[in-house]
């Protein structure tokens, strides 16, 4: 979903590419399927699934949390919070954690489902909390960066930062690495940080602001920072892809790319959704293109994943298209859901865990995998 459309009640963008009809050289097979209550609900709102131990997690926009066996797809545990879900769930230390439009940050026992705690923070959550070290963080709508006791939910600190006038409909969720933690900002800024003191650590501008009005001076870190090693990647909207040294906080190399979808990667090469629905892989080492696909075009892609040979990117018809990593050729597609994919595909030891705005949870694997 183009974030610049919540700007206006038309839609002006370009119409997306028409599917043609093609022999699918992947095996994909769904093996099963589930419900997470109403999904999305049609907001634009940052909900995705994760897997902990043999269970996978997600919520609804209407305030459903839900456990179910990962391999199976049966319910293991089921909470009306009766929360406007708006952020998560993400996952540490033993919690299912989530943000709210109401500026509440909760954290359920993953076991159970229990309620552990919830935690007041300064504007709504558009991000996915996330945890470790006893810390939770999240990140706010208002440019606010909170480091949360994983125990009771008290404040340890709060990193403010302040934010443009005019920013996309989102935010980018905090990485944890180590004792740290990275995250972008709506400034084009990507910032590290003490986990334990949320002392700043280092700052680089990924993008700089440039051009005359507020809309062409867009640089938002939308898309969550990707580590690779002692690398983070980050990349902005109207701006640069950068690498980052995590150690020295010293930029690497930087290339222009639009992007607010993300990135995804594996063991040599990056790849990209920009903001015109083009695939892009990008050579980790110089920042250099290695190969694009066209062919999915204004689809609104979420970010690319990786399941062995085949690069994975959902659209807004509840496709699931593979390309192949070697050239970003077109391979295949199945069709996961009648509602939008706008969450990243999952992937797990094999299995690829799709999450549609409707609320489907499905589980696909292919044999070559």
């Amino acid at each position: 979903m183009n974030p610049l459309n919540w700007l206006s009640d038309e839609d002006n963008s370009e119409p997306p590419a028409e599917l043609v009809e093609m022999a699918s050289s992947v095996p994909a097979r769904v093996i099963w399927s589930a419900s997470i209550g109403d999904g999305a609900d049609e907001q634009r709102v940052k909900l995705v699934p994760f897997v902990a131990g043999d269970r996978i997690y997600g919520a609804s926009r209407s305030g459903t949390v839900r456990a179910l066996e990962a391999a199976t797809g049966r319910p293991v545990w089921s909470v009306d919070t009766e929360l406007e879900i708006s952020g998560g769930p993400g996952a540490g230390e033993g919690l299912v954690l989530f943000g709210t439009s109401n500026a509440e940050v909760v954290a359920l026992e993953q076991d159970t489902g229990q309620e552990k705690w919830r935690a007041q923070v300064s504007s709504e959550v558009l991000s996915v909390p996330k945890a470790g070290r006893g810390v939770v963080v999240v990140h706010t709508i208002d440019g606010k960066l909170f480091g949360l006791d994983a125990e009771n939910g008290a404040e340890k600190w709060v990193y403010d930062r302040s934010i443009p006038v005019l920013t996309l409909h989102g935010s980018s969720s905090p990485v944890i690495v180590d004792g740290y933690v990275i995250c972008g900002f709506a400034s084009g800024k990507l910032v590290m940080l003490d986990l334990q003191k949320g002392d700043l650590l280092w700052e680089i501008t990924v993008s700089a602001p440039s051009g005359r009005s507020e809309l062409e001076r867009m640089v938002d870190i939308d898309g969550d920072p990707l580590v690779i090693g002692d690398v983070v990647y980050a990349v902005t909207y109207q701006g640069e892809m950068t690498a980052v040294s995590i150690q020295t906080g010293i930029v690497l190399w930087r290339r222009k790319l639009s992007s607010y979808a993300g990135m995804g990667a594996d063991y040599g090469q990056i790849y990209v959704s920009d903001e015109a629905d083009h695939v892009v892989s990008v050579d980790p080492g110089n920042g250099s293109a290695l190969w694009k696909n066209k062919a999915l075009q204004y689809r609104k892609l979420t970010a690319p994943m990786v399941l062995g040979e085949h690069v994975l990117v959902g659209d807004f018809e509840g496709y699931l298209h593979f390309l192949s990593r070697v050239d970003g050729r077109l391979e295949g597609r199945v069709r996961i859901a009648k509602s939008a994919i706008s969450t990243p595909p999952l992937v797990i030891d094999g299995v690829v865990y799709i999450y549609a705005d409707g609320g489907e949870m499905a589980a696909v694997t292919i044999s070559d995998s």
